[in-house]
């Protein structure tokens, strides 16, 4: 694998901004203990997105992800988001438009990353898996599949709570993300999201991870039975964790295994 630290200009930011990027590389022989997969011109792609105390680096240093892509065969792009909730901030930047439209466009004219939908796949944990599923069901057509784990899925909910909590740190950056509240019929919530998307045959199949010792295991309880009364074709997969990186390590290796047979990495 090739592992790039990108620096690079954000026009929708108005500053600079950073990604880190992992790309396969061709096979040798010469590598001792390293898994070398087929060369292609363009690779398949998951855009990995950071929790709400982290940042772009976090999944490289916290688990093995470089090593789990080279097996999978599938570049992976993180980006700092900051404590952004992936979202065109009330009191900051557009982020959601810099994540789903400037930060793709950007990354292929640096890598060679396949633009095909079935080569192309979303995943999270915590405030990334809410980004993660809102990227999914807001642009559906860009992507095969996606993952949320341990995913901040109600965010009506979670802002009555922290707006309430001593914590003033995590109430500001919810406030500085959407204001006071989320409007009912906002593209930021996701159960707003789940009923007004197209269901389809073709949608992206989501799978949905989470510990039952997460202390934000009952907004991904309800989550679950909201997206399977509207009929989406949702995995969902639970055991023994809490919202911890040995929990995370485990589960990006499960989405892994689970992408290619959603069709991830099938283009030609």
């Amino acid at each position: 694998m090739a592992l790039f630290h990108s620096h690079f200009f954000s026009d929708v930011l108005g500053m600079q901004s950073e990604a880190i990027v992992i790309v396969p590389q061709a096979a040798s022989d010469r590598q001792i203990g390293v898994e070398t997969v087929a060369e292609r011109n363009v690779w398949p792609c998951l855009w990995l997105l950071h929790g709400m105390s982290d940042d772009h680096s976090a999944w490289l240093r916290r688990t093995s992800i470089e090593r789990y892509a080279e097996a999978a065969g599938c570049a992976v792009v993180m980006p700092n988001c900051h404590r952004s909730f992936y979202t065109d901030m009330k009191m900051g930047g557009n982020y959601w438009t810099f994540l789903s439209e400037e930060l793709p466009s950007l990354m292929r004219s640096f890598f060679p990353l396949s633009e095909r939908r079935e080569d192309n796949a979303v995943a999270g944990l915590s405030m990334g898996g809410y980004g993660a599923f809102k990227w999914l069901l807001r642009k559906p057509e860009q992507f095969i599949a996606g993952a949320s784990l341990s995913g901040a899925l109600d965010m009506s909910l979670r802002m009555k709570r922290v707006l309430e909590e001593p914590d003033r740190m995590m109430a500001r950056s919810v406030e500085f993300a959407f204001g006071r509240q989320i409007p009912e019929d906002s593209n930021d919530d996701l159960r707003t999201l789940i009923t007004t998307c197209q269901k389809s045959a073709t949608h992206p199949a989501m799978l949905q991870i989470c510990g039952t010792e997460d202390f934000l295991y009952e907004d991904n309880q309800l989550f679950k039975r909201v997206a399977e009364e509207a009929g989406l074709p949702l995995t969902y997969r639970e055991g023994p964790g809490a919202h911890e990186w040995g929990f995370w390590d485990d589960a990006i290796q499960d989405v892994l295994d689970w992408l290619p047979k959603q069709g991830f990495g099938s283009g030609d």
